[in-house]
């Protein structure tokens, strides 16, 4: 675990390569419970059979608005002890956001008592003062506590920090040392950087690795939260090669690769559905279902019931036939 006062130097050597966020497996009725055998066995996936270095714990794409307190903490607890007894090595980031600041705090401490890494903290969801009030939520949790510390600064928030605001808090908050831009605003990471340089930063879009910005140090070379076991097999690993390519500055391979293999034309093929809702298409969503049965397309487990708890909708029949094709045309499911 990183330390507040050593995050920025950890940091820059210990965030690399495919960090994978993890969905929620329910079981019973409406999704009440959680499905621990089948978690585990998500766990163990990601970082022994994909030998994947990173995991991200209950964000997004887990859920977390959707859990109890108690249901975050147990699910940060199996994902250290299941993964490190297979990687002792292996980066452990929790995502600790909750409406209350208290909560937060709550869900941090306990990351820190339990051998998380760092924590991310997406902006407040609910009567939010702008930036000011985010540097306020982040000031109060670093009082105290002592971890790494991210931002996570996701549209699905309802309010994106310009890169002013995020500069402000890592310029404030000396344990802030990275940040998941979520929006797709590359120019606003750019700023980041110039303004923030010690930040390391993962640009959810993804065409700025192939502009070279890795290699200019504007971005870092770790995915921190992506879902990169949904990607590839251990027979196949497309997702592994095509960013070893890209970390090792060898773009134009990584491009030729990404056309050559299908990735790219996967993403195109799953039609949007891990982030768009048809029925809100103006809002960024994680969706739950559409991660999960993506999974259970892979054979992975994923608990008895297979959608999201609310308020979250069924995935639709539309979506389980794109979605199921896009694999099938890719080649990582028999057709």
């Amino acid at each position: 675990m990183a330390k507040a006062k050593d995050a920025r130097q950890w940091a820059r050597t210990a965030l690399h390569g495919i960090g994978n966020s993890l969905y929620t497996p329910f079981s019973g009725r409406d999704g009440d419970d959680i499905d621990w055998d089948a978690y585990r066995t998500l766990v163990r996936y990601c970082v022994g059979a994909l030998g994947h270095p990173m995991l991200w714990v209950t964000s997004g794409l887990a859920e977390f608005w959707s859990l109890t307190t108690g249901e975050r903490k147990q699910l940060l607890e199996v994902a250290v002890t299941e993964s490190r007894a297979v990687n002792p090595d292996v980066v452990i980031q929790a995502c600790t956001a909750a409406l209350s600041a208290k909560e937060c705090l709550e869900l941090t401490r306990h990351a820190q008592d339990s051998g998380a890494d760092i924590v991310y903290i997406q902006t407040p969801m609910m009567e939010l003062h702008g930036g000011e009030g985010v540097l306020n939520y982040f000031r109060y949790i670093a009082d105290r506590t002592d971890i790494a510390l991210g931002l996570f600064n996701s549209p699905s928030s309802g309010y994106v920090l310009s890169a002013q605001e995020a500069a402000r808090i890592v310029e404030e908050i000396p344990a802030v040392c990275a940040t998941k831009e979520g929006a797709f605003r590359p120019h606003q990471s750019r700023m980041l950087h110039e303004l923030a340089p010690e930040l390391v930063i993962w640009e959810c879009d993804t065409t700025v690795y192939r502009a070279g910005w890795l290699k200019a140090g504007i971005v870092g070379p770790g995915q921190l939260g992506t879902a990169g076991y949904l990607f590839e097999t251990p027979e196949k690993r497309v997702f592994s090669e095509y960013w070893d390519l890209v970390w090792n500055d060898k773009l134009l391979e990584a491009m030729d690769y990404a056309q050559e293999s299908g990735l790219d034309q996967f993403e195109l093929d799953m039609r949007g559905w891990f982030t768009r809702y048809p029925g809100r298409p103006d809002y960024f969503t994680h969706w739950g279902g559409a991660y999960k049965y993506a999974a259970s397309v892979l054979g992975l487990p994923i608990g008895d019931y297979p959608e999201s708890r609310p308020p979250q909708v069924a995935l639709p029949d539309q979506a389980r036939d794109d979605i199921r094709a896009a694999y099938r045309k890719f080649g990582l499911v028999a057709s």
